[in-house]
């Protein structure tokens, strides 16, 4: 899923990348820059915030 389908997924909702941060214990500064490609997360915390937001598929370990 493209970033600015998960921003718009936040606004239909009405609910702020902030606030989806806090109820997870993420910092919202963080996950923005993920979201705006300033940072890879292609592995660690930024690749796992990336899979929770959509943004990455989730690998099945086998």
């Amino acid at each position: 899923m493209k970033a600015e389908k998960i921003k718009e997924g936040f606004r239909e909702r009405g609910e702020t990348i902030k606030d989806w941060c806090v109820t997870r214990g993420y910092d919202p500064t963080y996950v923005s820059r993920i979201l705006n490609g300033t940072v890879k997360a292609n592995r660690g915390k930024a690749h796992r915030i990336a899979q929770e937001l959509g943004l990455k598929a989730k690998q099945e370990v086998a």
